[in-house]
């Protein structure tokens, strides 16, 4: 993998899209993660307006004292780099004694409400400044297993790190010195008050699914374990296919209008 010319490359690419959308810059929710860490730092290095976000709702105190580290790491590091802080936790249990108390007693839709939360106030920042939103979805997130958030963290203006499997990311992220608590932390997208990890959540490992999402052999020959690894991705891609493909459109025949 060429460390160098794949930054130097997305780089560029981010500078030429905010130039030609006559924008200032980005902002980037910070989750302590590894791929929010990368995404900001590439922004970072585009030297436009690069604007942090720590958008905590009930974190846990590692997943939080993770986004502060690499925050302070970065704007230690760029003058352009700012950062805001703001504390969602109390806009979310509003949310939660309006909402039917089905919906919240579903945990998974709330755990897709913070992400959607957070989307919202993304934006908000980002249309202040003048700054375009930047996704964090990796390749194997946004393309293979669909592993995010439709309108939450999959609602963005650009998608920088999305050619990128999750292996790579972590090789890149060691090439530009992302902080090392997220560099070995277990990778987690920060929806839930556990702090369970995306291995937890998705039954096999990110190198086991990026083996799967490329696989074209003969099955004849897989252990047990390469076949379990499989078909949780097969299931997984077609169970969230719908985040993947444009949204379907109700074609009105001609004649009829």
């Amino acid at each position: 993998m060429q460390h160098e010319k794949i930054v130097k490359h997305i780089v560029d690419w981010l500078s030429s899209y905010s130039e030609s959308s006559k924008t200032s810059g980005y902002v980037i929710g910070i989750s302590g993660g590894i791929d929010s860490a990368l995404t900001s730092t590439l922004c970072a290095l585009t030297g436009k307006k690069t604007i942090l976000l720590n958008l905590p709702i009930r974190q846990t105190s590692a997943e939080y004292s993770r986004a502060k580290e690499h925050i302070d790491q970065l704007q230690d590091r760029f003058e352009h780099v700012t950062s805001i802080e703001i504390n969602l936790t109390e806009t979310f249990e509003q949310l939660e004694k309006t909402l039917p108390q089905k919906t919240v007693a579903h945990h998974l839709a709330m755990a897709n409400t913070r992400s959607r939360l957070r989307m919202a106030t993304l934006y908000a920042v980002a249309q202040t400044h003048h700054c375009l939103v930047a996704g964090t979805g990796n390749k194997i997130e946004d393309f293979g297993v669909g592993f995010y958030t439709k309108y939450g963290d999959g609602g963005v203006d650009v998608s920088p790190i999305a050619d990128l499997m999750k292996s790579e990311v972590f090789g890149l992220a060691q090439f530009l010195n992302v902080v090392n608590s997220i560099q070995q932390a277990k990778p987690t997208d920060g929806l839930w008050e556990d702090g369970r990890s995306d291995e937890d959540q998705l039954g096999a490992t990110y190198p086991e699914l990026e083996w799967a999402m490329e696989f074209s052999g003969d099955e004849l020959i897989l252990t047990p374990r390469q076949l379990e690894v499989l078909s949780i991705y097969r299931k997984l891609h077609l169970q969230n296919k719908h985040k993947m493909d444009p949204i379907p459109v109700c074609v009105i025949p001609k004649e009829w209008k």
